[in-house]
């Protein structure tokens, strides 16, 4: 989350040169024109996911997201598309149409309300979550650390051409400027006392340690040098190396220097003792929307909370009986203590064997795949290690691949002790990162013709995270969890969203501290207390985010045993996946109308 330059150059090239690749057309007559300029307008406000898209004419440009301009062009667009859609006489629109504008105007209208927030900016690229205004870094999901993921290559930015290599340095220059304008907002933030906790800014220092010290050969965005295709000549491989190292050492190395210097001299003293987004001004109707924005529902803090309580002591019950039957002499906090420190539950020796071992649960899925899916993507996906540099406080996640699948999606798997990595959950962490979970919804969406084009990339995270979740639970169905430990890993990980119910509301509404979460999930799961602590504060720089995953996949398999309890043996399962996955992501009162007017058709 970062972005800045100087301000003249920036505003030419947000309102000059790149307005006229996606300036929407006056007047759409049509909702497919409307359709195709809101997509526009969405590649333009969000260059990286064009980028990851598929979509390359933005590849030398990154959005200043915090900048007042951006923010003002966005308030502008999306009451402009409101306008638009008001205008539509709904009763010519096709079933499929209604439905697709009908999540345009709810993403419209929930973006204009968070851009009047004055904590919360809109169209931050990390993993289409909101951005902090005022608090633009964090130690998890920002954008100091996409870009870094980015410049290594191997990533959604192409370094095959000159021209690739030309556009990542024009996108550096707007990165650099992104980050002065950090620092312009975040001084402004210490002025208003909105500031990040001291815990998570501590966290984020040294990140930036590598980017200072390491020498241009060993620097991570001088990676894409050491792999220059043969097809680009001897002249211009040296010219590019050369524009490269003078990029790192005269740009890069200096603007890291002084962001760490800000951080550590002026922000962080500045920084806050407390934990949640509650503490700050306008912080509790802050979270109220946040709830709203991240599982689509009008649910309060209290009711998720409260929630949040009942399905860990519902799924408590699963695990005592999963530990039984698995001949344990112990409640079940040992249990827990056993699990994190099983031997047999950490055999591996290089992180290699970690990919591995990913590798060979994708072979045995395919086995019994039909009999719960009868789609499959074209894109394939590649298992692969987290970057060093981030990997100590990322989890593991998914990038999609390209909209045509010529380059795979990638499922990244932190692994920064490989002697402590424990496996007693990879299969249920595959279903959800891999197959039937993100692989294999996300591609789905983009390769969907039928759909238009803004309904494509990564969306609603409720929908996205809630089908992941969900996709967990059919492990048994398709051939896995065959050994009791994987179960009892598949309930950990259900437990492990259950507790973010609790543990999220519990920081950002209720003053609960970062101790107190830590020790409610230490309490109720099996996760090591290293990776407790920085999921902790993973919900603390992401306030709300981590309820969309429990939230959606609730609602999915509230419908599924609706659909089973209303159509007994005229349910076809496969054809259920269908409808929830054929329409893109969808706030989940749309999802609910669809499924029940399916329903009402099969009964039919």
């Amino acid at each position: 989350m970062k972005f800045n330059f100087a301000i003249i150059l920036f505003t030419i090239m947000l309102f000059g040169c790149k307005k006229d690749k996606t300036s929407v057309t006056e007047t759409p007559t049509s909702i497919d024109a409307i359709f195709k300029d809101y997509y526009k307008f969405k590649d333009r406000i969000n260059p990286i996911e064009a980028t990851k898209g598929g979509n390359y004419q933005y590849n030398d440009y990154i959005a200043n997201y915090i900048s007042d301009d951006y923010q003002k062009d966005l308030k502008e667009n999306y009451t402009y598309f409101l306008n638009e859609l008001s205008k539509l006489d709904k009763s010519t629109l096709s079933e499929t149409d209604l439905l697709s504008m009908k999540v345009m105007q709810w993403d419209c209208e929930v973006k204009l309300e968070g851009l009047n927030n004055e904590i919360v900016t809109m169209a931050s690229p990390i993993y289409n979550l909101p951005s902090f205004e005022l608090m633009p870094l964090f130690q998890i999901q920002s954008l100091h650390l996409y870009v870094a993921q980015l410049a290594a290559g191997g990533s959604v930015q192409p370094f095959e051409t000159v021209e690739d290599y030309d556009n990542w340095l024009k996108r550096v220059d707007n990165y650099l400027a992104f980050l002065d304008t950090c620092i312009e907002k975040m001084k402004e933030g210490m002025s208003k006392d909105i500031v990040a906790p001291k815990v998570l800014t501590e966290k984020m220092i040294p990140q930036l340690d590598e980017f200072i010290s390491n020498t241009v050969e060993e620097h991570l965005f001088y990676k894409p040098i050491l792999s220059m295709s043969d097809d680009i000549n001897q002249d211009e491989r040296n010219r590019i190396a050369a524009d490269y190292s003078n990029m790192i050492t005269s740009k890069l190395k200096p603007k890291y220097t002084e962001l760490q210097q800000f951080l550590v001299n002026d922000y962080l003293p500045a920084c806050r003792e407390t934990d949640g987004i509650g503490a700050l001004p306008n912080g509790s109707e802050t979270y109220d929307y946040l709830i709203k924005l991240h599982t689509t529902t009008n649910m309060t803090a209290d009711e998720i909370h409260e929630l949040g309580k009942s399905e860990v002591a519902r799924i408590l019950v699963e695990m005592e009986t999963a530990k039984n039957k698995m001949g344990f002499d112990g409640d079940i906090k040992a249990f827990f203590e056993f699990v994190r420190n099983s031997p047999e539950q950490m055999p591996f020796t290089e992180p290699q064997q970690v990919i591995d071992n990913f590798n060979e649960i994708k072979s045995r899925i395919n086995n019994r795949f039909n009999e719960v899916f009868d789609l499959k993507p074209k894109a394939d996906f590649v298992v692969r290690r987290t970057e060093t540099f981030r990997e100590a406080s990322a989890s593991a996640e998914y990038t999609p691949g390209t909209k045509d699948a010529s380059r795979p999606g990638i499922f990244y798997v932190p692994i920064p002790d490989v002697r402590k990595y424990n496996k007693y959950a990879a299969e249920a962490l595959f279903l959800h990162e891999a197959i039937p979970g993100h692989h294999y919804q996300l591609s789905l969406q983009q390769e969907n013709t039928e759909l238009p084009e803004f309904l494509h990339p990564e969306s609603l995270g409720v929908f996205v995270e809630g089908w992941a979740l969900y996709a967990e639970s059919l492990g048994s169905e398709l051939g896995l969890y065959e050994d009791p430990i994987q179960y009892f890993g598949m309930l950990s990980m259900e437990m492990h969203r259950a507790i973010r119910l609790v543990v999220d509301t519990g920081i950002h509404s209720k003053g609960w501290t970062r101790e107190q979460a830590i020790q409610y999930s230490l309490d109720n799961e099996a996760e090591s207390e290293e990776s407790v602590i920085a999921e902790i504060e993973r919900y603390m720089a992401t306030p709300g985010q981590a309820l969309s995953y429990k939230i959606g996949q609730l609602k999915i398999r509230e419908l599924r045993t609706k659909a089973e309890n209303k159509l007994g043996d005229k349910l076809s399962l496969p054809e259920f996946h269908n409808q929830v996955l054929n329409s893109g992501s969808l706030p989940l009162v749309l999802l609910e109308d669809k499924i029940d007017n399916w329903i009402k058709i099969q009964l039919q």
